[in-house]
C-alpha cells in the first residue's frame, strides 16, 4: 500500500518523468496489482493553495482537475478524520512543522502505508517508511 506525497501526485499525474524510477515503479506496481493509489486530501488543499499563489498552472481549471482525479478509479482519496489529525499532533521524534506534510505523514503511519516522496526531510523521518 503507497499514498503519495502532494508533489508525487502532481508528477504522476502530469509529468511522469520527474518521478524516480524507484517511484514510478512502486505506483505502477499498485496499479498492475489492481490496489489503489492512496492520496490525503489534504494535497488537494495543498495543490489549491498553490494554484492561488500561482505557483503552479495547469491547462485545465482547478475544477476540472479535482473532477478528474475524484474520477480516475487508480486513486483513493483518504480524509482527514479525527485519528490522523491526533496522529499529527503527537507524531513521535522530530519532525518538521509544515501541517500539510504532518498530515500526510500522519495519514501513512495511520494506514500502515509507504509515502512516495522526493522530500528530503520526510525520507530523513524514522517513523513512516518512504520510497523515492
Amino acid at each position: 500500500m503507497i499514498i503519495l506525497d502532494t508533489h508525487a501526485l502532481i508528477w504522476f499525474a502530469s509529468d511522469p518523468d520527474k518521478l524516480s524510477k524507484t517511484a514510478l515503479q512502486a505506483i505502477e506496481a499498485e496499479i498492475k496489482a489492481k490496489r489503489q493509489i492512496l492520496v490525503s486530501s489534504i494535497s488537494i488543499w495543498e495543490i489549491c493553495q498553490l494554484v492561488s499563489k500561482k505557483r503552479i498552472v495547469f491547462s485545465v481549471s482547478l475544477e476540472q482537475l479535482l473532477k478528474t482525479l475524484d474520477q480516475t478509479k487508480e486513486y483513493k482519496f483518504i480524509s482527514v478524520d479525527n485519528k490522523i489529525a491526533y496522529e499529527s499532533h503527537i507524531l513521535p521524534g522530530e519532525f518538521h512543522a509544515d501541517p500539510a506534510d504532518r498530515m500526510i505523514v500522519a495519514t501513512a503511519r495511520v494506514l500502515g502505508a509507504k509515502l512516495v516522496t522526493k522530500d528530503q526531510k520526510i525520507r530523513a523521518y524514522e517513523h513512516v517508511q518512504s520510497v523515492w
